[in-house]
């Protein structure tokens, strides 16, 4: 139980693309928070002049100072001050440095208050078409030590994987992918989600590199979903 004389801590989840996506709730706890910390303040501001939001207190608060802003913003909330978290896109704490000002606040006995919305992994997944009751998030992938080691150990995965990767990077992700887990493992590679040129791309890594590969480039946010050790025309039943 947190102490009723504490702040709350509201975790606000953002639009990761079109701006509609944003709550009535959400609009509302950012206005009426006493802080509201931001993973880029520049980016944050468009989208409350959108919505008419005139935080009373913005911070800055992101991967290169979230070691030393923790601190201060837990002290602030323990004393009664109350703190949104907002990320650029989507939901604060996944796969960004919100992870660590939640489980300051927690260990400091502070409330948690998440305000849901857009979350990038969840719409991914749910749009693939793959089973969806057992899976993994996997984040960002290391960018060169460790890659092969996580692609092979995929090989005996029995839910379905989700993850993150750059447009600039993607070919060689799934070339990677096709290397370790065979060519007819199945993808569903969800880029641009929810702004003007949505697309996904479902298949096997095979019939889905092909498509890219004609592509003179691959650009914006990419997510991509892994039925890892499903071959095409295998079928799960969501059962168990």
């Amino acid at each position: 139980m947190s102490d009723a004389r504490t702040g709350t801590l509201y975790l606000v989840a953002t639009p990761i693309g079109n701006l509609g996506d944003l709550s009535a709730r959400a609009v509302e706890t950012l206005k009426s928070a006493d802080i509201v910390a931001c993973e880029d303040t520049r980016h944050s501001r468009a989208l409350f002049t959108h919505y008419g939001v005139t935080p009373r207190r913005i911070e800055s608060y992101h991967a290169h100072n979230a070691d030393h802003k923790t601190g201060a913003l837990v002290r602030e909330l323990s004393a009664g001050v109350s703190v949104a978290l907002v990320t650029d896109a989507g939901t604060p704490g996944i796969s960004d440095p919100g992870v660590k000002l939640v489980a300051a606040a927690v260990a400091a006995g502070v409330t948690v208050c998440p305000i849901p919305g857009p979350c990038a992994p969840v719409l991914a997944l749910t749009a693939s078409g793959f089973p969806s009751h057992r899976f993994v998030f996997e984040g960002f992938l290391p960018r060169k030590k460790g890659r092969r080691t996580m692609f092979e150990s995929w090989r005996g995965e029995k839910r379905t994987i989700v993850f993150f990767e750059a447009g600039n990077r993607l070919v060689r992700t799934l070339e990677n992918i096709r290397e370790a887990l065979g060519p007819e493992v199945r993808v569903c590679v969800a880029r641009e989600m929810t702004k003007l040129h949505e697309e996904f791309l479902r298949g096997t890594v095979e019939a889905v590199l092909a498509q890219l590969a004609a592509r003179k480039e691959v650009k914006g946010e990419v997510t991509i979903v892994l039925a890892a050790n499903r071959p095409s025309g295998m079928e799960d039943d969501g059962v168990g």
